[in-house]
C-alpha cells in the first residue's frame, strides 16, 4: 500500500503538467477591448430587439371587445447598459432603465360601435440581465456554451385617440398589462437566438485548423475553456504547425509558456518559441526547404571567383571548362528560434553543394559544404496577419571533406554571404510575405501593434478594430434554416 502511494507520488507531477499543455499561442482581451465589443454588441442587440414579433393581444370585457395586432418596435433607448467580465460566469450583459417604443394596431367593438386605427405605447424601466458563458467545443473552437437571462418591465403605458378614447382609457388596465407581459416574454428568447445562435455563427469564422499554404496548415484549437479574472479573458491555443504530407503528426511543447502581464491595451497576443519552431519543423519536413540556383540564376561575380580561384586549386580543373554551375542550398536540420528581450533570432543549418552541369551529361559535384548561419527576425502584425522579416546575422562555412578545403573556403565567406543577402534572403522573405492569421472572427482587425519579445516568448499589444458591423458578418454567416425549423 506505501509502494503503491509513493508510485502515485512520483506519477502525479507528470499527470499535471500532461493536463496542462503550455500554449503555443495565448490571446488576452482586456476591459479596454470589451468596452469595444460592447459598443458594436449594444448596437447588434438593439436591431436584434427591434425586430421583436409579439403575439396578437385579443379578448373582452363585458360588451367590449378588443383586438391588439401588428406589434412593432419603432424605437429603443438602452443607455444604460454594461458588458464586464466575471469569474466563473464570464461575461455579464447588464441594462437599465430602458425603454422601448410599440406601436400596433386597435381593433374596438362595442355594441354596434367599430373603432380600428394605432396606439403609440412606451415600455419603460426595463431590465435585462444575461450572463454568457464561454467554453471550448468538441473542435476546440470558443463557443457561447450557455446563456441565462432575466427580464422585466417596471411599467407601460399607452395614448389613446379617436371617438372612443374614454372606452379605451378604461380598457388600458387590461391592454397595457397583457402587452407589459407579453412583451417581456419575448425579450429573453430573442437574446438567446442572438447569443446562441448569430454570435456563435460569428465565432465560427475564427480559423481553428486550417491550411497557411501548400505546404504546410495551423492548429489554432483551444488547450481548455477561457480563464475569466474581473478585468481580463485569457484564451489558450495550441498554436502548432504541421505539414500538410502529415496532418495527424503532433510535435510536443518544450517551449516556456507565454506569460501576459499587461493590461493597457485593448488586446494581447503572445506566441512562444515553439510557435515558430513547429513552422520551421513543419516546412522541414515538407521538403521544401531547398533553393536551387544554376546557370544565369548564380550571381556572376560569384561564378568567376569559384572558376578561377576556387575550382582551379581545389580540384584542378580548368576555368575554362564550359558548363553552367548550379549552387543547391538545403538546410539539414529544423532550423531553431531564439527569443529573447534583445531580440529574435533563427539558427540555421545547411548544405551548399557545388556542380557543373554539362550538356547531356550528369552533373559533376564539386563541393559539398556546411553552412552555419543566424538569421535576425523582426516580427509585425499587419491586419490580422503575423508576419516575419529576416535578415542575415551571421554566416559561416566549412568543409566536412578535408581540412585544405576548408582553409580555401576563407576567401568565398564574403561573396557567398553576399550571394545569401541579395538572392536568397528575398527568396525566404517573399516566400513569408503571406504571413499566418491571428485567430480573430472576421470583421475585426488589429492597430496600432507594439511587439515586445520576452525569455522564450513575444507578445503582440493592439488596439481593435471593426472592420465590419457584427450584423454584416452575422448575415454573411447566419445559418440556413432547416424544413423542419
Amino acid at each position: 500500500m506505501a509502494a503503491g502511494s509513493c508510485l502515485l507520488l512520483l506519477l502525479l507531477p507528470s499527470l499535471v503538467t500532461a493536463s496542462h499543455s503550455p500554449p503555443g499561442c495565448k490571446i488576452r482581451i482586456t476591459s479596454k477591448g470589451l468596452d469595444l465589443v460592447k459598443q458594436e454588441g449594444l448596437r447588434f442587440v438593439e436591431q436584434e430587439l427591434q425586430n421583436i414579433t409579439v403575439s396578437d393581444l385579443h379578448g373582452n370585457e363585458g360588451q367590449f371587445q378588443y383586438n391588439i395586432s401588428q406589434v412593432k418596435v419603432t424605437d429603443l433607448q438602452l443607455a444604460f447598459s454594461d458588458l464586464n467580465f466575471q469569474p466563473q460566469q464570464h461575461l455579464v450583459f447588464n441594462i437599465n432603465n430602458a425603454s422601448i417604443s410599440l406601436r400596433f394596431r386597435r381593433q374596438l367593438l362595442y355594441w354596434f360601435f367599430y373603432d380600428i386605427g394605432s396606439i403609440n405605447a412606451s415600455a419603460d424601466g426595463v431590465h435585462i440581465y444575461t450572463v454568457l458563458q464561454l467554453a471550448k467545443d468538441e473542435a476546440g473552437r470558443l463557443k457561447i456554451s450557455n446563456m441565462t437571462c432575466n427580464a422585466s418591465i417596471a411599467r407601460m403605458h399607452a395614448g389613446f385617440s379617436g371617438t372612443l378614447r374614454k372606452v379605451y382609457e378604461f380598457l388600458s388596465t387590461f391592454i397595457v398589462t397583457g402587452m407589459r407581459f407579453l412583451l417581456s416574454q419575448q425579450i429573453c428568447p430573442s437574446l438567446e437566438h442572438a447569443s446562441l445562435v448569430l454570435l456563435n455563427s460569428l465565432l465560427d469564422t475564427v480559423p481553428v485548423r486550417n491550411y497557411v499554404d501548400e505546404h504546410i496548415g495551423i492548429d489554432y484549437s483551444l488547450l481548455r475553456d477561457p480563464s475569466v479574472s474581473t478585468d481580463t479573458l485569457d484564451l489558450d491555443f495550441k498554436g502548432m504547425f504541421f505539414p500538410r504530407v502529415r496532418e495527424d503528426q503532433e510535435m510536443e511543447n518544450h517551449a516556456v509558456e507565454p506569460v501576459i502581464k499587461e493590461t493597457e491595451r485593448m488586446v494581447y497576443v503572445a506566441f512562444s518559441e515553439y510557435f515558430f519552431d513547429s513552422a520551421m519543423q513543419s516546412y522541414f519536413q515538407a521538403g521544401v526547404l531547398t533553393i536551387e540556383l544554376q546557370g544565369e540564376k548564380v550571381p556572376k561575380d560569384l561564378e568567376v571567383l569559384l572558376r578561377a580561384t576556387f575550382f582551379g586549386t581545389i580540384f584542378m580543373l580548368s576555368p575554362s571548362v564550359d558548363a553552367p554551375l548550379r549552387l543547391v542550398l538545403q538546410v539539414s536540420a529544423p532550423p531553431r528560434c531564439t527569443i529573447k528581450p534583445s531580440g529574435t533570432s533563427v539558427s540555421v543549418s545547411a548544405f551548399l553543394n557545388i556542380s557543373l552541369v554539362p550538356p547531356d551529361r550528369p552533373p559533376v559535384q564539386l563541393s559539398s559544404m556546411a553552412m552555419e548561419t543566424k538569421l535576425s527576425a523582426k516580427v509585425f502584425l499587419q491586419g490580422k496577419a503575423l508576419r516575419v522579416q529576416l535578415d542575415l546575422r551571421r554566416f559561416r562555412i566549412y568543409s566536412k571533406q578535408s581540412a585544405l578545403e576548408s582553409l580555401a573556403l576563407f576567401s568565398l565567406q564574403a561573396p557567398l554571404k553576399t550571394l545569401l543577402q541579395l538572392t536568397i534572403m528575398p527568396i525566404i522573405n517573399e516566400r513569408t510575405k503571406k504571413g499566418v492569421q491571428i485567430p480573430l472572427p472576421e470583421g475585426m482587425d488589429f492597430t496600432r501593434e507594439v511587439v515586445t519579445n520576452h525569455a522564450g516568448f513575444l507578445t503582440v499589444g493592439a488596439d481593435l478594430h471593426f472592420s465590419k458591423g457584427l450584423r454584416e458578418v452575422i448575415e454573411k454567416y447566419r445559418p440556413v434554416p432547416t424544413a423542419a425549423a
